[in-house]
């Protein structure tokens, strides 16, 4: 069976996305701990659904990261919260993005997941990359896709494509493949705060909400607020 690598976090973004290849791949899975609050959430929700979907999981410690970053996600610093109304809100939706930006973590995660790809064989490497991210966040965008496989394309020897599933889609449409390829939705974790259950008024958390609530779809999710 081919192989793929899935960067996973355990969100929604990437279990949808990885859950595209399920069937026809042997995903091995990575998780990222780079001082997140909410990695101890994270790993769990990842352990939940490799389980569940039968991948194998590896978690890579980068704890440099944590020491450069002056990110609300791994230091002290506080989340921004926002209201469903901002959602769309470009000024106020980057200075949330700015607030949680780690130094090039989409770089440096993809580098890796190349790295390892190389090491077993991997033809793909999963992402979770979407559209409406890619509004405030440029390592989600198409053109940071394109090229980075232009890179992979030149840097190594092995011929191996990242695949973004999700990477025209909003979370709203973002939830409705995850139906349709039977994503275990209901056992990802996207919160920024790392709290036992999902804080509900971070952005990560704004915007799963929303997506459910405009699909008129039941939301699983356990929030505070």
């Amino acid at each position: 069976m081919k192989k793929a690598i899935s960067v996973l976090s355990g969100g929604l973004d990437c279990t949808v996305a990885t859950s595209v290849y399920a069937k026809d791949y042997d995903i091995h899975a990575i998780t990222f701990n780079y001082g997140q609050k909410s990695f101890k959430r994270e790993l769990e929700a990842s352990k939940k659904i490799c389980e569940k979907m039968g991948f194998e999981h590896s978690v890579i410690d980068l704890p440099w990261l944590a020491q450069i970053s002056n990110s609300s996600l791994n230091t002290s610093e506080e989340i921004p919260e926002i209201k469903e109304e901002e959602l769309d809100d470009i000024k106020k939706s980057s200075e949330t993005a700015s607030s949680v930006w780690v130094p090039a973590r989409n770089m440096v995660f993809t580098s890796i997941a190349t790295s390892f790809a190389e090491s077993i064989g991997a033809e793909i490497i999963i992402v979770g990359w979407d559209a409406e991210e890619a509004a405030t966040f440029p390592d989600n965008s198409k053109e940071f896709l394109n090229t980075f496989n232009e890179l992979i394309e030149i840097g190594s020897p092995e011929n191996i494509k990242i695949e973004a599933p999700a990477i025209d889609l909003n979370k709203e449409e973002i939830v409705k493949l995850g139906l349709e390829v039977g994503a275990p939705m209901e056992i990802s974790y996207s919160c920024y705060a790392g709290r036992e259950k999902h804080c509900g008024v971070c952005e990560s958390c704004m915007r799963r909400k929303r997506a459910f609530k405009k699909l008129n779809i039941e939301d699983l999710t356990e929030y505070e607020q």
